[in-house]
């Protein structure tokens, strides 16, 4: 009976179980000393076949073998300052608000944000000013700091004869800029009608200590009675080149702009105004500019903008401005130059900024020109913003 229960499962009925056949040695309970072990009944793991040219490995993932298709576009970025008739800045605006043109063709906003963007400001001091207006800009310098945030980078370029930088990439309100400005304050230049002849001219030429023929110095001209005051130095063009250098190697996600404070006169430079607008355009660079000293008189400052041939330009600095989207201001004092301070920072901070992917071919290093308008009537609003660019590989998304 025991037997019988012992072969009944439940579910599965009677069953005849077989008994394992015993071991010759299991009676004396010894280990056999070499068992040959039991077949398995999974197939042998089959050796990996040679690799063949054009088929994928056998461990590839999904990732591994499909096909990316890369398609280069521009993505331009538009920095736009919108004032109503009173100069004062105008809010509230949405993307619906605006139309971008790009070559006459009109392009769709991809991207649109009001929010502001940290400041990379390269400060460019004109130090060949008149003593009076050296001043005004020395006193000026100590309201600099106050118009940005800790969030925003300086740096300072000076020019006479040559430009010079005074530091690199700092703090906005770091000590060190403070310390900077305050030890690089300069005199100036005298300012007076040029002494050509006489007992008061200068002498270049000397020898033993005298002066040698006076038809050899500078301004005069051997054999005739003629007088050519020698010519003053402004590289203008040289000290803002110098910065946008610099300002180009500044990473994205800042708003990059050059501050000069000058009288706008050009003379001596090695670099021209055009090349360097080029380079300003292709580096997403924007100008703007406080004008000093005769050049922010009303009359006297609107005639500087022309330049007469075969003479110094007395003014570049309109062509900046309204070629790369900025802004100039004239001050005649020292409060009118602080307050310009803070009306160029509030100004970059109250921008719009409108991306779109342009419908020109990738790179053809052509210059594309950019229109934008304002769903407003053009007697009401004043947009400012660059007259166009030159596309670059730092452009391709």
């Amino acid at each position: 009976m025991s037997d019988v229960k012992s072969q009944i499962t439940p579910g599965m009925g009677s069953q005849e179980t077989k008994s394992a056949p015993a071991s010759p040695n299991a009676s004396s309970g010894e280990q056999p000393s070499d068992q040959t072990p039991a077949p398995s009944s999974r197939p042998p793991a089959p050796t990996a076949p040679d690799t063949v040219q054009g088929e994928p490995p056998v461990a590839a993932s999904v990732d591994d073998i499909k096909t990316v298709i890369v398609s280069n576009t521009n993505a331009v970025e538009v920095p736009v300052t919108v004032k109503d008739s009173k100069g004062n800045f105008v809010g509230g605006l949405t993307y619906r608000d605006f139309r971008i043109f790009e070559n006459n063709q009109p392009q769709r906003i991809a991207f649109f944000t009001v929010d502001p963007y940290p400041l990379s400001i390269a400060f460019v001091i004109d130090q060949s000013l008149t003593e009076d207006v050296m001043a005004q800009v020395n006193n000026s310098l100590g309201s600099l700091q106050g118009a940005l945030t800790p969030y925003d980078e300086v740096s300072v370029v000076s020019y006479n004869n040559g430009a010079k930088e005074l530091t690199g990439w700092t703090g906005a309100q770091s000590h060190r800029l403070e310390a900077v400005l305050a030890l690089n304050k300069a005199t100036g230049r005298e300012e007076g009608a040029p002494v050509t002849g006489g007992a008061l001219a200068g002498c270049s030429i000397t020898a033993n200590g005298s002066c040698v023929d006076p038809n050899l110095q500078v301004g005069h001209s051997a054999g005739s009675m003629e007088m050519n005051p020698e010519r003053e130095i402004h590289t203008l063009n040289d000290a803002i080149l110098r910065a946008a250098t610099e300002l180009s190697k500044r990473p994205p996600g800042r708003r990059r702009m050059i501050y000069v404070v000058s009288d706008g006169k050009e003379f001596g430079s090695k670099a021209t105004t055009k090349e360097v607008i080029h380079y300003l355009q292709a580096n997403k660079i924007a100008l703007y500019a406080t004008l000093v000293g005769d050049s922010a008189r009303w009359g006297e400052g609107y005639l500087s903008r022309f330049h007469l041939p075969f003479q110094m330009n007395d003014n570049v600095l309109p062509k900046y401005t309204q070629a790369t989207g900025g802004d100039l201001y004239s001050e005649r004092n020292t409060n009118g130059i602080e307050k310009s301070y803070q009306k160029v920072a509030e100004e970059a901070r109250a921008q719009y900024t409108l991306v779109y992917y342009s419908h020109e071919p990738f790179i053809d290093g052509k210059f594309r020109s950019i229109e934008v308008r304002v769903d407003r009537p053009s007697k009401e609003v004043e947009i400012t913003t660059k007259r166009g660019y030159y596309p670059t590989a730092l452009d391709a998304r």
